[in-house]
């Protein structure tokens, strides 16, 4: 798991020639808020504005010292990409302030959490304003948004189900914790008393 902003200013690299194409100036994430829609590198122009844009298809690995695509053809601009307008970017997410369905105030969106496919699996905190297991970890999990805030701007989360996740969280971590390392049978011992 990593945050949104780990991957800003990764080089981007073809894997067919090994030619540098930039670099990661910020995300575009899908505006239902499922996954990493694409990479934005820069912006051209003075009156007409053209963003040049990776979408994530042509994103083979995101790796830790940088990320690597398809080919060097795979940079296009908002214009040619029709999806575009469908996408997200994290510095337009960042501050969006979250509340409850009742109206209670949680806390503003500081980033994304994103699994190694590029799937958004929850949402880091810039700040909290409520107290206890939110403010402890600071992390929204994505199952959990009842709205994503594209219409109003603020984005309404299940404060129960919140808490069960991070209950249900805990409990497995409880469990792993409690297994008696005496218990376990080493397989190499199992096979030699099975010999016997």
């Amino acid at each position: 798991m990593r945050l949104g902003k780990d991957l800003l200013g990764k080089p981007i690299i073809s894997i067919i020639d090994g030619r540098l194409l930039g670099s990661v100036k910020d995300i575009y994430v899908n505006v239902e808020l499922y996954w990493l829609a694409g990479l934005y590198l820069k912006s051209e122009g003075l009156i007409r504005r053209t963003a040049y844009i990776i979408p994530r298809e042509a994103v083979v690995v995101y790796g830790v010292d940088a990320i690597l695509v398809k080919n060097s053809d795979v940079v296009t601009t908002d214009k040619k990409y029709d999806e575009e307008s469908e996408w997200l970017r994290l510095d337009k997410l960042q501050g969006r302030e979250v509340d409850t369905p009742g109206g209670t105030k949680v806390g503003r969106i500081g980033d994304v959490m994103l699994d190694e496919n590029g799937r958004v699996t929850g949402f880091a905190l810039g700040k909290a304003y409520i107290s206890g297991p939110i403010a402890e970890k600071g992390i929204i999990p994505r199952e959990t948004l009842v709205d994503t805030g594209d219409d109003d701007g603020v984005m309404t989360v299940d404060l129960a189900h919140i808490e069960k996740v991070y209950k249900g969280a805990a409990a497995d971590e409880d469990a792993i914790n409690s297994i008696d390392e005496s218990e376990i049978v080493d397989e190499e011992e199992l096979s030699v008393e099975d010999d016997v």
